[in-house]
């Protein structure tokens, strides 16, 4: 019995929240029913206009909280030394430029175009120079110094291995592009070098040419003149003398005789005559004087030691052999 009354139960209430359900539905369909109704009797009467519907929201009021600002700020605010805090506020410095033209500080302030990037700018600088003038004496009366020491060491942001990567990277820059200009002046100088080589050799065949022609010509009888061949000859006791006008002949010509040359033509002389010590002339052909019997037919042998005994001279090779048979 119990569980048929348990289970009755739930039944009567679903059908209770069912009903409840259904009465609020139709609730909603008689309001929207006279909503409707009402729309549309409002739009029969032109109260309605055709577009979309939008709800004007009030204009914000800001509120300059003056009290409450000065507030904050004596909350957070600290009272240091000018020293530690360093704020001024100053005006811009004399214009010199107004001055110069006559205007007064009223109109120097005035002609200022807010607009203008140029004024403006102009106008913080002067700011900011009055502000350092009316500070430096100041600081100076609080003997707090202004200026770095000549031995002041600041602590770099890079550190050293990074400054190191970094000077490595500029010398290997630096010697690739003494690199370069090295093999740049190396191309020039091959350049020019082959010019001059083929202008030499154009020159040669040139030379040869007109020799060749010129003997030719002396050949077939149609020219009796051998200038050819001292031209030739000009040539190349030009180019022994000094080097044909080339450049090391200008070079000797002006550097002058060289120190090593020099000391050498002071020991043994310029060459050509010489004094003559040596000569065989008529005095010394009659001088006998130094003439000795002696010596002149003496049969003493000279050695590489000066002169030797006839007593102690050596045997020769076959005296010798004899001597050592005969000891046999």
């Amino acid at each position: 019995m119990r569980r048929g009354t348990a289970s009755a139960e739930p039944e009567a209430g679903g059908g209770s929240m069912a009903q409840d359900r259904q009465s609020e539905s139709d609730t909603e369909n008689e309001e929207s029913e006279l909503s409707d109704l009402e729309l549309q009797d409002a739009f029969s009467k032109g109260l309605l206009k055709p577009g979309l519907n939008v709800v004007e929201e009030a204009e914000k009021q800001y509120v300059n909280d003056v009290v409450g600002l000065k507030r904050c700020l004596e909350e957070f605010k600290k009272n240091l030394e000018w020293a530690e805090r360093l704020d001024m506020t100053n005006g811009p410095a004399a214009d010199i430029v107004a001055i110069a033209e006559g205007r007064s500080v009223s109109q120097q302030h005035s002609d200022i175009d807010p607009d203008d990037d140029f004024q403006r700018e102009m106008y913080f600088y002067r700011q900011a120079q009055a502000t350092a003038l009316d500070a430096l004496p100041r600081l100076q009366r609080l003997k707090i110094a202004t200026k770095r020491p000549d031995d002041y060491f600041a602590e770099m942001a890079k550190s050293d291995q990074q400054m190191q990567k970094i000077r490595e990277k500029m010398l290997s820059k630096q010697i690739a592009m003494e690199k370069s200009e090295k093999a740049k002046q190396l191309r020039a100088l091959r350049k020019y070098g082959k010019k001059v080589q083929v202008e030499v050799i154009q020159q040669r065949q040139k030379e040869k040419k007109a020799m060749l022609t010129a003997v030719k010509k002396y050949q077939k009888g149609l020219s009796d003149k051998l200038d050819f061949l001292e031209g030739d000859k000009t040539s190349s006791q030009g180019k022994k003398e000094g080097g044909g006008g080339s450049a090391t002949g200008i070079a000797h010509k002006k550097k002058g005789i060289n120190t090593k040359r020099k000391f050498k033509n002071e020991k043994f002389g310029f060459g050509g005559k010489k004094r003559g010590s040596k000569w065989n002339t008529r005095e010394s052909h009659d001088d006998v004087s130094s003439f000795r019997a002696k010596i002149a037919h003496s049969k003493v042998s000279f050695g590489k030691g000066g002169k030797k005994n006839a007593k102690n001279k050596r045997p020769g090779k076959r005296n010798r052999q004899k001597m050592k048979s005969k000891a046999r």
